[in-house]
């Protein structure tokens, strides 16, 4: 859970940090008994927490194909992103990735911690996708073919354009998003919409520029080598190298940079809300919708933030376990976007030279969201700071849940 400061500060965040608690501690006991089953779900736990979270919303015959899925590209990643692999070695690997998913004796050694697990013992990972339905297995392999080739080419080639950076983002999300349409299709839970290839596209690409935006110093200073995604286009109007954003003398233009970052990546969300609003199964919409969610959130805590060049940024685990919690209908994520967009625009700096682009794209999701009828009905995620609490029945709560953790565990 949250500190107990924070929790003081934001006590509504209690409650919903002991039900995400609950569900992680339930997820974790349901780790299935085969063996390669049970490495890529208890793999997924420690890969990612939060999306081991969100995939239990699905049904069990797509949870396991999202789940190997996510398995396959993080160990294509994995691979993309040790940046201590020769290039002539590394290149191969990514091309014919495709063809080492049916291999059960195929592994290879990169990455460090859970990651090398994970690529040391691909075997499981095959075993599992072996498994799966046809339908799900050509989807696999066809995005992991897709995406393997587009990495080998920005391998070789820097982000330069804005065209080059939605390009790479197309290959490392967009062809996420539209895999995994293609594996609602393949359930039989969903139909696709005439423009689904594209709006597909752009729910990868705005997790992904998201991603981009807020790891920038963990990127740039990996090591042996530093992993640029800004594209050149944008980051050389304020910098002569992409590192001299993280030096304090230049934090005036790193900032500036930054907000023209969150400008460009906030293009998405239109077709973002379009595909959320023509999902059908409940469980695919909460899937789709709480990483969404998260993300405008975190564009809201990384605008004109000096910080993000300074250390991590991230939203408050409280945040996320609310978010997790109230996402249940596409009137929740208008909510939602409403929200964080309003948050964001209070952060606009007249001065700032996009800040008239900036408040020209919230402005644009915000009418959206307006015009769906339904904001009245939200919860607000912004000014909930101290709502209708005393610290005493905070301390009470508190309290209640240590004795209850006690009793738990006697």
């Amino acid at each position: 859970m949250g500190s107990l400061g924070t929790l003081l500060r934001y006590p509504d965040d209690i409650y919903p940090l002991l039900k995400m608690k609950r569900a992680i501690e339930k997820a974790e006991k349901q780790i299935p008994p085969e063996p390669h089953w049970g490495f890529c779900y208890s793999m997924l736990h420690k890969v990612s927490r939060s999306f081991s979270l969100v995939i239990q919303q699905l049904r069990p015959e797509l949870r396991n194909a999202v789940c190997v899925f996510y398995l396959v590209l993080r160990a294509l990643d994995t691979v993309e992103d040790d940046t201590s692999i020769p290039t002539d070695e590394k290149l191969p690997i990514l091309i014919a990735f495709h063809r080492h998913i049916y291999n059960t004796e195929w592994h290879y050694s990169c990455g460090t911690k859970e990651y090398k697990v994970l690529m040391d013992q691909f075997h499981h990972v095959s075993a599992a996708f072996l498994e799966l339905e046809k339908g799900y297995q050509e989807a696999i392999e066809e995005i992991t073919k897709r995406m393997g080739a587009g990495m080998a080419k920005f391998i070789c080639q820097e982000v330069e354009t804005v065209d080059d950076y939605d390009e790479y983002c197309h290959y490392v999300a967009g062809l996420v998003g539209l895999g995994l349409s293609k594996l609602f299709l393949a359930s039989g839970s969903e139909v696709l919409t005439p423009d689904w290839d594209h709006i597909s596209n752009s729910m990868g690409l705005f997790l992904q520029k998201t991603n981009i935006i807020r790891d920038y110093l963990e990127d740039i200073n990996e090591i042996p080598k530093s992993r640029m995604f800004w594209p050149r286009k944008i980051w050389g109007k304020y910098a002569d190298k992409l590192e001299d954003l993280k030096y304090e003398e230049n934090s005036t233009k790193a900032v500036s940079c930054l907000n023209e970052m969150v400008t460009n990546a906030l293009t998405h969300i239109e077709d973002c809300l379009k595909y959320m609003a023509a999902l059908r199964d409940p469980s695919i919409f909460r899937f789709c919708a709480i990483p969404q969610i998260m993300a405008i959130g975190t564009l809201a805590l990384c605008y004109n933030n000096v910080q993000l060049f300074r250390g991590v940024v991230k939203l408050r685990r409280g945040l996320t376990a609310k978010v997790i919690d109230r996402t249940k209908t596409i009137a929740d994520v208008y909510g939602a976007f409403y929200d964080f967009s309003c948050m964001l625009k209070t952060k606009v700096d007249k001065n700032d030279p996009n800040a008239s682009n900036t408040l020209n794209r919230l402005e644009a999701v915000q009418k959206v969201c307006r015009d769906t009828g339904v904001l009245h009905k939200r919860k607000s995620y912004v000014n909930d700071e101290g709502k209708s609490y005393n610290v005493y029945i905070v301390m009470l709560v508190i309290l209640l849940a240590i004795v209850i953790a006690y009793l738990r565990a006697n």
